[in-house]
């Protein structure tokens, strides 16, 4: 083996032994560097004829080109062997389902709110919404609720600042004033026709949303849920009342054989006023009679209020609780539930 094959083998053993591009540089450097071996051997040609230059020349080069191609194969080399490591690490695994994002869906109060304006729609009532922060008119003055009456105390009601003493803002203790809100438009709308004596459209309006009072335990939230129920005309009775909401109790439900019981009591914006309860045949709540709304014929107090005459328009009116209505629908006992935000909870509904 001469020099020049010796000087090949030496640094393609080099080229080998560098375990990283670094390492190859500067190996590459002891050989094809300024000061390295090869080029050594070119300036030591300065000293011989030019016969001896030609022949010594091309055999050098030779060795060159030989040292170039073993420098490039192990820098591909590492370069391989760097993208195996990292195709390794970033491996994908395609026997494995997709990773996608999440699907949301609607919170369970929602399904329910949504369930009853459908039922209520398909019975001829508008949805009506309304302002959150209410005028004390509004919630209690026009529904005929007496001015010593409890609900009015601090210890029921949340009261916000803005009115005056005589006339403070508060956040609504439940959906009933949209009634009158909805019914005075209502009015204002065809006061052509009362004014001509001809008969007015009948009114016919449910009020879901949310609403607020001072009480929290297992079954209340200081915010809940409500839903308002209206029907105004000149010959609307409690029978339609009855037919109404045992029809609507038996599709929110999907059984036909849910009974309801009408209870008489006492409520300030109607008379007589009636709580409803329902009972299940079947299932876990069977035999069990629970309450779900108060209802009642609308007060003429309150049928003045909205711009009526009692003596010629009458109607009644309901309140239900969307939240025990979900919690009865899907066997929930503890109302706290639907708003502590826990999605393991809440994902079942979806």
């Amino acid at each position: 083996m001469n020099e020049l094959d010796s000087l090949v083998e030496s640094a393609t053993q080099l080229f080998a032994q560098s375990a990283t591009p670094a390492d190859l540089e500067n190996a590459k450097a002891q050989f094809l560097g300024k000061s390295g071996r090869v080029t050594e051997l070119m300036k030591g040609m300065a000293q011989l004829s030019v016969e001896e230059k030609k022949s010594r020349g091309a055999a050098i080069n030779v060795a060159k080109q030989a040292i170039e191609a073993a420098l490039t194969a192990r820098r591909q080399a590492l370069a391989d062997a760097e993208l195996q490591v990292q195709l390794k690490a970033e491996a994908l695994d395609v026997s494995l389902p997709g990773r996608q994002r999440g699907q949301g869906g609607l919170h369970p109060v929602s399904l329910t709110l949504e369930r009853i304006e459908g039922i209520f729609g398909s019975m001829g009532f508008d949805v009506a919404q309304g302002p959150e922060i209410e005028t004390d008119w509004f919630n209690f003055t026009a529904l005929n609720t007496p001015e010593d009456h409890p609900a009015r105390s601090m210890h029921d009601t949340f009261y916000v600042e803005g009115g005056t003493d005589t006339a403070p803002n508060l956040l609504r203790t439940h959906t009933s004033p949209m009634q009158i809100r909805h019914a005075v438009q209502h009015v204002k709308k065809n006061r052509a026709l009362l004014d001509a004596g001809q008969p007015m459209p009948e009114i016919r309006v449910i009020a879901p949303g949310r609403t607020y009072r001072v009480d929290s335990d297992a079954t209340h939230s200081p915010m809940f849920h409500q839903c308002e129920g209206l029907w105004i005309g000149e010959n609307v009775s409690f029978k339609d009342l009855k037919v109404i909401f045992t029809a609507f109790c038996r599709t929110f439900f999907e059984s036909d054989d849910l009974v309801l019981r009408f209870r008489p009591s006492f409520f300030p914006f109607t008379e007589p006023s009636a709580e409803i309860d329902i009972q299940f045949q079947t299932g876990p709540l069977a035999g069990r009679w629970l309450e779900v709304a108060g209802s009642g014929q609308v007060h003429p107090n309150v049928v003045r209020n909205m711009g009526l005459d009692p003596e010629k328009y009458i109607g009644f009116a309901f309140g239900m609780g969307p939240d025990r209505l979900t919690m009865l629908r899907y066997g929930v006992n503890d109302l706290r539930l639907f708003f502590d935000g826990d999605i393991r909870f809440l994902s079942q509904f979806q």
